[in-house]
């Protein structure tokens, strides 16, 4: 390992599990890797190599569709695993990773990933658990992109964002930063379309905007918004 992040730390949950033997292998296999902003982490068609976890920053998962629009997938935020999925399925990749911030990632070889899995039952249960939560999560995401209208998939990306990223000190601004771009892909909406759900949120007081910055001022009316749809 190339860093003096200490990974026994923040890959507590899986480190747990294994054994004396397994965590010197895995420390000797794994290696951090720092990215800029926007830089891209790994991208769609290429071959899956290693389990990631994400251990400062955030990172955002996204696909290009039809017409090469942009939708965000997923956000990652610390200390969550990603980029294995594809591996276990025999594929390349299907989607693009990036950092929307400066970011930190822990990189494990996912071969070395398959050698534990071969003989440690809790990191097959481990595995099959993450795979499991991202799996419930897409399917509850792609219900709500495909039915809920346009206000209702604003107050549902928002309060994700707040749920994920928490707020400042202040209690109500959300401690992460979007261009009006990425809140759209975000929220499967035009650019022009998120402006204006945005505008209409700010003349209905549930929220403030300075910028890239967006307080949340009536976080109960954005969920009456966000579970009418």
């Amino acid at each position: 390992m190339t860093d003096a992040i200490d990974i026994s730390s923040n890959l507590a949950d899986l480190w747990r599990i294994l054994t004396e033997k397994e965590r010197k292998l895995l420390r000797e296999n794994s290696r951090i890797e720092h990215f800029k902003r926007n830089e891209f982490i790994y991208l769609e068609g290429s071959l899956p190599k290693d389990l990631m976890c994400l251990l400062h920053g955030k990172v955002k998962i996204s696909k290009t569709g039809v017409g090469g629009r942009n939708q965000i997938i997923r956000m990652i935020k610390p200390v969550q695993y990603f980029g294995y999925r594809a591996y276990f399925a025999g594929e390349k990749y299907l989607t693009d990773a990036a950092a929307f911030e400066s970011s930190t990632v822990c990189l494990v070889p996912l071969a070395i990933v398959s050698r534990l899995l071969a003989t440690n039952y809790n990191m097959d249960m481990f595995i099959i658990r993450q795979l499991s939560i991202d799996l419930g999560v897409a399917d509850q995401r792609t219900v709500n992109l495909t039915q809920k209208h346009i206000r209702g998939r604003m107050a549902e990306a928002l309060l994700f964002l707040k749920d994920s990223y928490g707020l400042e000190a202040d209690g109500a601004t959300l401690s992460i930063y979007l261009a009006r771009e990425d809140l759209a892909n975000l929220s499967n909406m035009t650019v022009s379309n998120a402006i204006r759900t945005l505008s209409a949120f700010v003349s209905e007081n549930l929220v403030a905007i300075d910028g890239r910055k967006i307080k949340i001022l009536n976080e109960e009316r954005m969920q009456q918004v966000s579970c009418l749809g």
